[in-house]
């Protein structure tokens, strides 16, 4: 009996899997017809759920405020080649200021996470990507007590850090929430291309567009995106020491 019922655990995980990526798969395609339409599209998602977010207002330069629709999308007529910054607003979220850039009348990052409200002492840490790695693995480790990730532990003993969400299909969002940061303790997030894990000169965790997005104190902290001549299978995004976030963004083999 357990054996069946691992095994459908396991069918059930593939099939969501496959799921997700055919909405995704969809999701491009949707947008490709509406260039050829004249429009371009914008797609918000939410942190714990991955879920399209509705009835958000967005604010985009040159054009005004937009209501995304129940998939979480706006839409609007083709923009000229430049970087348009937008807000974002909506109850029960982090409110956040952000940009996408038009090149060649595209947008080649159109996909926004945005964060449901957190405790007030609390952080949360985003991580998105494009299509390729397939499974990036997002780990917070608190130094001497605790490593969260999928294929760690996705919740601490005590209960203060939690991976929300996990995803192995690409885009993400994958995303981790911690609770009453420890001002004595040292923290470390850093991002793993299990795809390619042993591969240490691979460029493809470089190349894959990842952005990690950390949220606290009611607002967006801090957005990190990688640089595409990078060889290594992990980037380094940051450290906690001493309740201070400590910029580290570097790219290496790691563990």
């Amino acid at each position: 009996m357990k054996k069946l019922t691992l095994i459908s655990f396991m069918l059930l995980a593939t099939s969501l899997i496959a799921i997700s990526q055919i909405d995704k798969m969809r999701d491009k395609l949707d947008d490709a017809s509406a260039e050829e339409e004249g429009l371009l599209t914008l797609r918000f998602f939410n942190a714990e759920t991955g879920e399209g977010v509705p009835d958000a207002m967005i604010n985009v330069q040159d054009i005004g405020t937009l209501t995304t629709d129940i998939e979480g999308k706006i839409r609007f007529e083709k923009l000229g080649d430049a970087v348009y910054p937008f807000q974002f607003e909506k109850k029960g979220f982090i409110s956040e200021n952000n940009k996408f850039e038009v090149v060649a009348g595209t947008i080649f990052w159109n996909r926004f996470t945005v964060s449901p409200t957190i405790e007030m002492g609390s952080i949360r840490i985003v991580l998105d990507w494009d299509k390729k790695p397939s499974d990036l693995d997002a780990h917070f480790v608190k130094e001497g007590e605790y490593h969260i990730s999928y294929r760690e532990k996705t919740i601490s003993n005590d209960g203060k850090a939690k991976l929300d969400r996990d995803d192995r299909d690409g885009y993400g969002p994958e995303t981790i929430t911690v609770k009453d940061i420890d001002e004595k303790a040292e923290y470390t997030y850093y991002v793993k291309d299990f795809t390619n894990k042993d591969s240490k000169n691979s460029k493809q965790l470089s190349k894959s567009m990842a952005m990690v997005k950390i949220y606290g104190e009611g607002k967006l902290l801090n957005i990190w995106q990688l640089n595409e001549k990078q060889k290594g299978n992990a980037w380094v995004v940051f450290n906690i020491q001493n309740g201070k976030l400590i910029p580290t963004d570097e790219v290496k083999n790691y563990y």
